[in-house]
């Protein structure tokens, strides 16, 4: 792959605060969408009233996301959807700010936040962990341990399953799991759960010669591409039945 569409330099700096996260979520939407501008994020002013309808203090991290590519449909809403401000509302609790949903509403993200009535700010505030559960439970689940790195995984997967472009997907068998190793190189990445399967093997990705894979487990393997001929190539490398290539 050339230097240029390589994720891999950029999002080793982006898994060690959030703004190595913030510079790949640039990096990555110049290369493989269109460059950020001033005008995908929503402002200050409303974003501190949103959070002051819930009575809630939005942590550090997730305003710094909505101030800079909250409105960005193609990076956060092309699968699942990071809720917009006038659309976030708290668990039962009111300990944790709902801030994402899958696009079926079986599950949903949120962050822990604080009340603005308690006490100072801790670390934990600024850049909180991410949870998940299904929208039929009670339960939140660890997800990632800090907003500004699920917001990296968020683009990510936005743009690998968003509908425009070269992308395919097919069921991950044995045979298939040790090419896609073999073959191609691993993006440094912590593991994190898949939603549909949280008790299982997590989900890895990896990279090419202008491509995106992502492994989800042992059960489902997605790809996108620069282009048709990259697609292609994916699918030669791993033989098999790709829902939208055929066999191959």
């Amino acid at each position: 792959m050339g230097d240029d569409y390589d994720p891999r330099p950029v999002l080793a700096a982006a898994t060690g605060g959030a703004e190595g996260a913030w510079d790949f979520i640039r990096w990555f939407a110049e290369r493989w969408a269109t460059p950020l501008t001033p005008d995908d994020g929503w402002p200050a002013e409303e974003l501190r009233e949103h959070a002051g309808r819930l009575g809630v203090r939005l942590p550090a991290a997730v305003h710094a996301a909505y101030a800079l590519f909250g409105r960005r449909d193609d990076l956060v809403r092309a699968q699942d959807r990071l809720l917009r401000p006038a659309q976030w509302e708290t668990d039962a609790s009111g300990a944790v700010l709902i801030v994402r949903v899958e696009n079926q509403y079986t599950v949903e993200w949120g962050v822990p936040v604080s009340r603005d009535a308690d006490a100072a700010r801790g670390p934990a505030d600024h850049d909180p962990p991410v949870l998940f559960r299904a929208t039929d439970e009670e339960e939140w689940r660890p997800f990632l341990d800090r907003f500004s790195l699920a917001c990296v995984e968020m683009v990510l997967s936005d743009r690998l399953l968003a509908p425009d472009g070269p992308t395919d997907n097919r069921h991950l068998d044995a045979p298939t799991t040790t090419a896609l190793a073999e073959r191609f190189t691993p993006l440094p990445f912590v593991p994190y759960p898949v939603w549909a399967v949280p008790d299982g093997p997590p989900v890895r990705w990896f990279t090419g010669d202008g491509v995106l894979l992502r492994a989800d487990g042992t059960d489902w393997l997605w790809a996108r591409a620069r282009d048709a001929a990259a697609l292609e190539a994916v699918r030669s490398a791993l033989p098999g039945e790709w829902l939208l290539g055929g066999d191959h």
